[in-house]
């Protein structure tokens, strides 16, 4: 996370009641949720080896669920590196990804479980903020989530303004999917040049 949450909470006035993080990988911002007092937190992961990572980090104080988000209900091969860690993993294949980072090389795939935020329902009034990042394939997820959405009042995602990954959602079309949820992205850091980070927030209804 390239934003500084404590910040945006202060600048905003975000009241937060509860985080679902997708794409957790080893559980690096669980201390900060703690430390901001966020009761209820939800962590979506969904490589063997980052999970392993999560719960020895994490423990018993949070929501581990091992599968990715999209927006069907099966099974998805994604492709895996390791020099970052397995951070860069993705669904999509990497594109412009190679050649901005070329240390960075996707040399296995692996299958894993894929699920709809929709079929997490169920206690969504505790949670009303999501921070993202799964290399590109943000709006599957959105989809995915449509009903979720309408208890959403913050979003931290991941934004792309290249192809870093094939076909992966480009920053505007992301702003003009989560405007008619109502949201409006009010921060945006471009840390990696072609990517970045933004906050959206909720301006009015749907």
């Amino acid at each position: 996370m390239l934003l500084d949450l404590k910040n945006l909470i202060d600048k905003y006035d975000l009241d937060i009641k509860g985080v679902i993080h997708i794409g957790a990988h080893f559980g690096q911002e669980f201390k900060t949720y703690e430390n901001l007092n966020i009761k209820n937190i939800m962590f979506f992961e969904p490589l063997p080896n980052n999970f392993f990572n999560l719960k020895n980090n994490v423990g018993d104080g949070a929501i581990l669920i091992n599968k990715a988000l999209g927006n069907f209900v099966g099974n998805v091969e994604m492709n895996v590196e390791k020099a970052n860690d397995g951070m860069s993993s993705s669904i999509l294949k990497p594109k412009l990804h190679l050649e901005q980072y070329p240390w960075i090389t996707f040399n296995e795939k692996i299958t894993v479980e894929i699920d709809k935020l929709d079929n997490y329902i169920e206690g969504s009034e505790n949670y009303n903020f999501i921070n993202i990042d799964v290399q590109g394939y943000e709006l599957e997820v959105f989809k995915g989530g449509s009903n979720f959405l309408n208890h959403i009042n913050y979003i931290i995602t991941e934004v792309n303004n290249s192809e870093l990954y094939e076909n992966c959602v480009n920053v505007t079309e992301l702003d003009n999917y989560l405007s008619t949820y109502g949201f409006e992205r009010v921060e945006t850091t471009w840390d990696g040049i072609t990517w970045g980070d933004a906050l959206y927030i909720k301006k009015t209804k749907k």
